[in-house]
């Protein structure tokens, strides 16, 4: 009996034992859980680190003579570690000697909360202790330079606990000009029906160069977020810049003129293309599209590549493959009679024109633009094997991808040309430009190469690529054909397009001329889509090079109307638009005269100044001169002319890296570069023309900078 009790009385204690322990660690559980769990967890991610990347500074893109076309300003995530040493010696004496003074700079500042709600959510986060507190996100470089002064926050990172993260936005200096093709980023709707952004034009074809290398570091993780581990990094391979070989003052014409035009007309579309004859350089090229429900236009396509009908501007490839084959002669008589249709071969033709007379030339056929007499042409040169047709359009690289360097090029389409497959009816129909598309630029490399002496050059958009201002490649020009034709083909297909000013369909948008210019219209039917031949919609072009003695640069106008518009011909929309153009580029780069000597109207680009944004914005106003605010917040600005308004954009200065100083005074450009540790030497007399280091270069602190005045 007295062992049963004692096993019991053993059993009991075991079992009371256990109960307490029980109780003990549940109790100590929910202590852990429910009143200690922030900090436990927070020792806990203290213990996790992970590798991450650190993005490498994009690429500067830059015009022909080192203007900023798109480049990234930096932007920075500041936050606060409540949980800083500094912050909680002394019982949090640093914190309570400065939290208000902090609270009221907030407030002063961005003015976005009053200091006594600033100064309770950072009581706040104190108390809890938050390591990740986000303070402020994506401020600009002004703003966190502000901040660095602010109280506290200028003790230092120790005491102030403050924790900044630095990242970067693109930018586009000079706004809409060449937005599409240098190609910042633009939106566009995913299949799960969200809005994402992607670049597109040189950002998205030279991406990898841009970007750059990532580098790496390692972060600690703790309550909230992550913190870097000093003394584990591996620093990044920045981007590399990109020069191309646009003109930031003729995209500036070319656009203006182009943009005038479809405003005057309500278009729902236009490109314009100028092209340097000799090297193939593309030094400006607009594309604006009518916003949708709106009469406003905006870089919103590359029209440029898009392939379509184009018409009349064709009839170049039936002239040359025809000459070149030796079927006709220049002066060969066609009869196109003068009712304006006739039937040739198994197709009925109908001219847009009723021709001057009942027999033209060859040369004339072309410089009237008859449909009639460029098809009898094709029939005696190609009826017999109508694929040779397609043979000629590909050595004119008609019928393949442009090979401009820009990524998802659209390939040309054309009609089947087997004799057995309609091909006879399709290359007459082609002869005068239909049933095949091709993209603008195209009809403008063929156009370029008969201005060029029948060499066809690449047409590219980069000139160099630079790191930190030194060259790593220089992109020189390329020719694709050495010759598309015979010395006589080349002879007559100028003396052509000459005519077509002189006697044909440009006669009278080319009226008193103070220069020789060669150029074909064009006029197409659109069917595109959802758009039918029915619905009256055309497409108006203009083609040609000027000077037409001494040719220099050659361009394309291209313009879809709106459906029923009363102006559609090339002749009254693509040709004003392509006498604009010529007419400033050849008084400016040609001549170089002022524009008034062949523009009764003020030009839109005659003149540039930079210096101080405070003082030229000032300067505007006490002369009552309105103008366009491009600025962003940079302190330093240039300012050109645009639309006859003047432009201000921002000029971008970054540390270590050469800003552009010129059109500067001497003083705007001391302000400017002695901070940054550079000596100046002045050599000349007035605005600044040129710099030693060029812009986007780097250097180093004390190295001497030549400013050239004049």
């Amino acid at each position: 009996m007295e062992i049963k009790k004692d096993i019991l009385w053993r059993v009991y204690l075991c079992f009371i034992g256990i109960v307490l322990l029980c109780t003990l660690v549940l109790g100590r559980a929910t202590v852990i859980q429910r009143v200690q769990g922030e900090h436990w967890r927070s020792m806990g991610d203290s213990m996790h680190q992970k590798i991450v990347e650190i993005n490498a500074d994009r690429g500067t893109i830059f015009s022909e003579d080192g203007q900023m076309l798109s480049t990234s300003l930096p932007q920075f995530d500041v936050y606060m570690d409540f949980m800083a040493e500094g912050l909680r010696l002394k019982n949090g004496k640093v914190y309570k000697e400065h939290i208000d003074s902090f609270a009221t700079a907030m407030a002063d500042y961005f003015q976005d909360k009053t200091a006594k709600q600033y100064r309770k959510e950072f009581d706040e986060a104190y108390q809890k202790g938050s390591r990740y507190y986000a303070l402020k996100k994506k401020i600009s470089f002004e703003d966190f330079k502000a901040l660095r002064g602010f109280p506290l926050i200028r003790l230092g990172k120790n005491k102030s606990g403050i924790i900044v993260e630095e990242s970067s936005r693109r930018i586009a200096p000079f706004g809409l000009l060449a937005n599409r093709t240098i190609g910042l980023s633009r939106e566009y709707v995913n299949s799960n029906g969200k809005v994402k952004k992607m670049n597109v034009g040189l950002e998205m074809s030279y991406d990898s160069l841009l970007n750059g290398q990532n580098g790496q570091r390692v972060v600690r993780y703790i309550s909230g977020g992550a913190v870097p581990v000093e003394g584990f990094q591996v620093e990044p391979e920045n981007g590399k810049d990109i020069y191309t070989t646009l003109d930031v003052n003729m995209q500036d014409i070319t656009e203006t003129a182009l943009l005038r035009m479809l405003q005057s007309t309500r278009a729902e579309y236009g490109t314009a293309i100028v092209m340097e004859t000799k090297t193939g350089k593309i030094k400006a090229i607009a594309n604006l599209g009518r916003n949708p429900g709106d009469t406003t236009y905006w870089e919103n396509d590359n029209y440029a590549l898009r392939v379509t009908e184009p018409g009349s501007t064709i009839k170049m490839v039936t002239l040359l493959a025809a000459l070149d084959k030796g079927t006709s002669k220049p002066n060969d008589l066609v009869e196109v009679g003068m009712a304006g249709r006739m039937q040739v071969g198994p197709r009925m033709v109908t001219d847009a024109e009723r021709s001057p007379k009942p027999v033209l030339t060859i040369e004339e056929c072309v410089a009237h633009s008859s449909n009639v007499g460029l098809a009898k042409i094709a029939l005696k040169a190609f009826g017999g094997n109508p694929s040779e047709f397609g043979d000629y359009l590909r050595k004119y690289h008609m019928a393949q991808r442009s090979p401009i360097d820009l990524a998802h090029v659209p390939k040309p389409r054309m009609a089947p040309l087997a004799k057995d497959h309609g091909g006879l009816m399709n290359m007459l129909t082609m002869s005068f430009g239909y049933a095949l598309n091709v993209s603008p630029l195209q009809t403008l490399t063929l156009y370029n190469a008969v201005a060029n002496d029948g060499r066809m050059m690449r047409p590219y958009l980069v000139s160099s690529i630079r790191n930190q201002g030194v060259v790593v490649e220089n992109i020189q020009p390329e020719v694709m054909e050495e010759s598309i034709a015979r010395p006589s083909t080349l002879k007559a297909a100028r003396e052509s397009l000459e005519m077509a000013i002189t006697e044909g369909t440009g006669r009278v948008p080319f009226k008193d001329m103070p220069f020789k210019v060669a150029g074909k219209t064009g006029t197409a039917h659109v069917s595109d889509g959802a758009i039918k031949y029915g619905n009256n919609v055309y497409q108006a072009s203009f083609v040609g090079y000027f000077p037409a003695d001494r040719p220099q640069y050659t361009c394309i106008v291209v313009v879809r109307t709106s459906p029923g518009a009363a102006l559609h011909y090339g002749g009254q929309i693509g040709a004003p638009v392509f006498r604009e153009i010529a007419t400033k580029i050849y008084s400016m780069y040609v001549e170089r005269k002022t524009p008034k000597s062949y523009e009764g109207a003020k030009d839109s680009t005659s003149y540039f100044y930079a210096g101080s944004a405070t003082a030229i914005k000032n300067v505007l106003g006490m002369l009552n001169i309105p103008f366009v605010d491009s600025l962003q917040t940079s302190r330093w600005a240039t300012m050109y002319a645009k639309k006859f308004k003047p432009v201000i954009t921002g000029n971008i200065v970054r540390n270590n890296v050469m800003p552009s100083v010129k059109g500067m005074g001497l003083r705007d450009a001391i302000s400017l570069l002695e901070p940054m540790g550079l000596r100046i030497k002045v050599q000349g007399s007035g605005k600044v023309q040129g710099q030693s280091i060029a812009p986007g270069a780097s250097f180093a602190k004390g190295q001497a900078v030549i400013l050239n005045l004049a």
